[in-house]
This record gives structure tokens, sequence and C-alpha cells, in this order.
């Protein structure tokens, strides 16, 4: 059981972490952010790292929306998704298996 609500929690802060980068994609694209800057290019590369294989397929399969990537919300939600029914179905099974 713990280690349902560790991977939840692992799953929450990889939320966190895809929220952190469409923000800073955003202020990258309005020239808020200069990565000419090194702490800003480490941290920008540093989130694209770590969030970049899990957009690239979801991107793979969305038609062009000139610009708007919705690619986050996406694995946002399928990241919900697994928390919500997958962890909570296993959860569930686990304790009434006890």
């Amino acid at each position: 059981m713990r280690l349902i609500y560790f991977i939840s929690g692992l799953l929450t802060l990889y939320v966190y972490i895809i929220i952190a980068q469409a923000i800073m994609s955003w202020l990258v694209a309005f020239d808020v952010i200069n990565l000419r800057n090194h702490f800003a290019r480490n941290v920008w590369l540093a989130l694209n790292a770590m969030t970049e294989p899990a957009l690239r397929p979801i991107r793979r399969f969305l038609p062009n929306l000139r610009g708007i990537d919705i690619s986050p919300v996406i694995l946002i939600l399928i990241i919900l998704f697994i928390q919500q029914v997958v962890l909570g179905n296993l959860a569930d099974a686990l304790q009434t298996g006890s």
C-alpha cells in the first residue's frame, strides 16, 4: 500500500515538473527569460530532459495547431487517470485482498 502512495507522489511531482516546463517555455517564447543566462539554460535543459521523452510520443499523434502545444495537458490527464483509476483500483484490490 505504501508503494502505491509513493508512486502516486512521484506522479504528482512529475505533474509539477511538466507545469514548470510549460511555464518556462512560455517565458522563453515571450523573451522574459533569456537562455543565454547559464542558470536559466541549465534549468531549461533539465526540464526538457525530464519531460521530452514522455511528450514526444504524444506530439507525434497530435495535429499541428499552429504553435499551440497541448501535449503537456494530455500528459497530465494521462497521469491523473493513472493515479485515480489504475492506482486507486490497485489499492482497493490490495485492501480487500488482505
